[in-house]
C-alpha cells in the first residue's frame, strides 16, 4: 500500500492558524518556532485526515471548538516551556 501525500494531522492546520493569529513568528526565530511547534503538537492527539474540507464539513461545531481550545492551551504551555529554555540558554 502506498501512503498518500495528502494524509496529514488536522491539528497541524489548527496550530498554524493559531500561531498566525498570535503573530508568534514575529516574536520567535525559526529555531524556537520549530521547538514550539513540536512541543505543541506533542501535547495534542493525532487526527489524521485526507482533505481539510471534509473535516470542516463533517466536524460538529462543539468538537471544533474543543479542538481549538486544546490548541490554544497547548500553545500557552509550549510558550512557557520554550521561554524557560530560552532563559536557561541566555544564562549559560
Amino acid at each position: 500500500m502506498k501512503l498518500h501525500d495528502d494524509i496529514h494531522n488536522y491539528f497541524e492546520k489548527l496550530v498554524v492558524d493559531d500561531i498566525a493569529k498570535r503573530n508568534l513568528e514575529s516574536v520567535y526565530n525559526e529555531d524556537i518556532m520549530a521547538d514550539l511547534c513540536c512541543t505543541v503538537l506533542n501535547q495534542l492527539p493525532a487526527r489524521y485526515i485526507r482533505y481539510d474540507v471534509d473535516m470542516e464539513f463533517y466536524l460538529p461545531q462543539s468538537e471544533r471548538m474543543l479542538m481549538e481550545q486544546q490548541v490554544q492551551t497547548a500553545i500557552d504551555v509550549a510558550i512557557t516551556q520554550v521561554s524557560k529554555k530560552k532563559e536557561l540558554n541566555n544564562e549559560s
